[in-house]
């Protein structure tokens, strides 16, 4: 794979030794890196080059790496974001899925386990294959249709009409989960592990309800008495399509 190849990653963080060491670690293992030490310096990457991924530390001094999640994707960047905590309360991480992130992951970590979580970001948004043949685009395997909107399981990609409907990687993982259990109530542990998480994150049930509120907010009429993703109480959620 030659270096231009190579998926771009933005690592943010004021600790030096960590930024250094990530740097290098992710650099070995088939990244392209560039590095920030704050949320100013960060920005100053984005405005000049474009990248893959952006790692964010949460505790940085100034603009914390959450709310600099929560600016970008109020801009409409839609480069996909990893946050590194080392806050261990559900709520936190919560905070930072509510921002936009599309995962986090707590501190201490493997460095092994960061690459893992990245590569499954970017399959997640690269999991858009070549042209789909268009006399198939009515197959009820691959598409899913919500009143105006239609999710296309295939290209990973929410419609509506002509309009295109921005998903976090996380959001697209959600929704295709649910639309190949469409109609079936799914646990929301289930949910989890078919979007690729550890079947123990004890966050894991919290996460699934912020990203089902998130998702409704894209595609339902009114997302507090939603009509297609549903809640069935005390056992998951259900998708129903139309």
């Amino acid at each position: 794979m030659s270096r231009h190849d190579q998926p771009h990653i933005l690592v943010v963080d004021d600790d030096d030794r960590l930024r250094d060491l990530l740097t290098r670690y992710l650099g070995e293992n088939g990244f392209v890196v560039s590095a920030a030490r704050n949320a100013a310096e960060a920005r100053s990457s984005l405005a000049g080059m474009q990248f893959d991924l952006l790692v964010l530390d949460v505790l940085m001094p100034g603009e914390k790496g959450v709310d600099l999640a929560r600016s970008l994707r109020g801009d409409g960047t839609k480069v996909p974001i990893l946050l590194l905590t080392a806050l261990s309360e559900t709520e936190d991480r919560i905070s930072g899925l509510e921002a936009g992130a599309d995962d986090y992951l707590a501190k201490p970590f493997e460095p092994r386990e960061l690459v893992l979580r990245i590569e499954a970001i970017l399959r997640r948004y690269t999991q858009i294959p070549a042209p789909v043949d268009e006399n198939a685009r009515d197959d009820k395997s691959t598409m899913a249709q919500f009143g105006n909107f239609t999710f296309d399981l295939s290209r990973m990609t929410l419609q509506r009409g002509s309009e295109h409907i921005y998903l976090t990687s996380a959001e697209q993982a959600l929704l295709a989960a649910l639309v190949r259990r469409r109609g079936e109530t799914t646990t929301r542990e289930d949910l989890h592990q078919m979007m690729g998480g550890n079947a123990v994150d004890p966050g894991a049930s919290r996460s699934i309800d912020v990203q089902v509120t998130r998702l409704r907010r894209k595609f339902e009429e009114d997302p507090k008495q939603p009509r297609y993703l549903q809640t069935v109480r005390g056992r998951g959620y259900v998708l129903y399509v139309d």
